[in-house]
């Protein structure tokens, strides 16, 4: 996994990172294995949110929240606007206001 660190999650007991790896265009937290993700692109001052996916085995440790708010924290840090096409993260902000001006 090729990536900075931005952010991290307590999963099962233990803190992982949350990275940005802008090659591939992913937000990711490692999870064993596999990699829950948020696929996104950058285009000029717009960051676009597409798709946001959980390993089975991970699902409801609140991984997907936690991409959410680190990538609308690191469109915010970079002073990017957002288009979200993925709809777990329009959902996310519809219940985070702190987000709408995004």
């Amino acid at each position: 996994m090729a990536g900075e660190q931005i952010g991290e999650v307590l999963i099962d007991g233990a803190t992982r990172p949350i990275t940005v790896d802008r090659e591939s265009g992913r937000f990711e937290i490692q999870v064993g294995d596999q990699a829950a993700f948020t696929q996104f692109r950058l285009s000029g001052p717009v960051l676009s949110l597409i798709h946001t996916e959980v390993p089975k085995a991970a699902e409801g440790k609140g991984l997907a929240a936690a991409l959410a708010r680190a990538a609308l924290d690191y469109a915010r840090a970079h002073s990017l606007g957002v288009k979200v096409i993925c709809p777990f993260i329009a959902k996310y902000i519809a219940r985070h206001p702190e987000y709408q001006d995004l």
